[in-house]
């Protein structure tokens, strides 16, 4: 029998392979170049634009002058190059025909140029690169609103986002929480935005503006995490619809009276299905489709049109399976279940639209997104 602890350690306590850090917010990125590539890349430039001076001065030399002895060499065409486009110029070589200093006019100063942007470029980029990430956090956070976070990354939590993105949730409007800084990497490269840190800490959900979802998604590893998580959430914001799904089912009344609309028992749901499927292999795959959205059948929630209201539930264009009235949920066979009202929810089966276009009024019924 698992109790659940609510100490500090074993909340915060994780796999082998999840590194606990500091909460970061990563947004994603659409192009991803590795530093030292952009070093590479900028020395390659850099002794490119050397190689070019050296060979227009050696071309030239008849017109340049050494102080020394009055010849320019190949050597003394490597000093003067390098001393003139590092600007320093100590004028021991110096251009003193026509075509010399013609060419330095056109050629050896625009090199010049191209030499020192070269080699400050590094750092005005990595000035612009945070003063970009800045200005899109600042911007990220104020347009942020009524969006989904979802705390835990692994199968739980990447099942639940597929089905609610099936349903026409864009991925602006979502947020990951992940202890992992390689789930939070991969979930930008998927377009999601990202924070890095234990969700049982307020500061990690404040991160995630957890404060102004409109619902939160709790898939968490430990059903005792899943507790914290949930308690954290749920002073921080009183009106979000927060699901969370637990492993053990005597679990799930701790989950509700700690905040949560609806609880999803993974086990036991697994165990069902597993049954289900030897009884009746066929059912078992109907069920499987029903869950996992945008393919075969969909099972969705919607409102009552204009003309089903006064009619009976069996006279609906869907295949309705129950009517949620107010706080109530009556099965379609229930009496009071019709006539319909308008201010009646359907709980339907109906057949997944083409992937083009996608369903964007439905809502999913909370066993769905389990």
């Amino acid at each position: 029998m698992f109790h659940v602890k609510l100490d500090g350690s074993d909340a915060m306590a994780r796999g082998a392979d999840e590194k606990l850090v500091a909460q970061r917010l990563k947004l994603p990125r659409r192009v991803v170049k590795k530093p030292l590539r952009q070093v590479a890349r900028r020395l390659m430039m850099a002794l490119f634009v050397m190689f070019l001076t050296v060979l227009i001065v050696w071309l030239d030399r008849a017109g340049y002058h050494d102080n020394a002895d009055g010849q320019v060499d190949f050597l003394d065409c490597v000093y003067y190059a390098t001393v003139t486009l590092s600007t320093t110029g100590y004028g021991d070589i110096v251009p003193y025909s026509d075509s010399a200093r013609l060419i330095n006019i056109l050629l050896i100063t625009p090199l010049r140029v191209l030499f020192l942007i070269i080699l400050v470029g590094t750092t005005l980029e990595v000035l612009t690169e945070r003063t970009r990430d800045e200005w899109r956090l600042s911007r990220w956070r104020k347009n942020l609103r009524d969006h989904t976070v979802v705390i835990g990354f692994g199968t739980k939590g990447r099942s639940a986002l597929q089905t609610l993105l099936a349903t026409g949730l864009r991925r602006e409007q979502v947020v990951i929480v992940d202890p992992s800084t390689k789930v939070i990497d991969m979930a930008n490269s998927e377009g999601l935005t990202g924070v890095v840190g234990d969700a049982t800490r307020s500061d990690v959900l404040l991160g995630a503006e957890l404060q102004k979802a409109r619902q939160i998604i709790i898939a968490t590893q430990r059903d005792d995490t899943a507790v914290l998580v949930t308690l954290t959430a749920r002073q921080l914001n009183r009106g979000a619809k927060i699901v969370a799904a637990v492993r053990e089912e005597e679990n799930a009344p701790l989950l509700k009276q700690s905040g949560a609309d609806a609880v999803i028992t993974s086990a036991s749901a697994a165990g069902r299905l597993l049954g289900l499927s030897v009884l009746s292999p066929s059912a078992g795959t109907v069920m499987e489709d029903l869950i996992q959205s945008g393919s075969g059948l969909d099972l969705i929630e919607r409102p009552v049109r204009k003309d089903e209201v006064g009619t009976s539930v069996r006279d609906t264009s869907d295949l309705v399976v129950s009517v949620l009235r107010g706080h109530r949920l009556l099965p379609y066979d229930d009496p009071h279940a019709s006539p319909l009202e308008l201010t009646d929810r359907l709980i339907t089966i109906v057949r997944a639209a083409p992937p083009t276009t996608p369903p964007t009024a439905p809502r999913r019924t909370p066993g769905s997104a389990s």
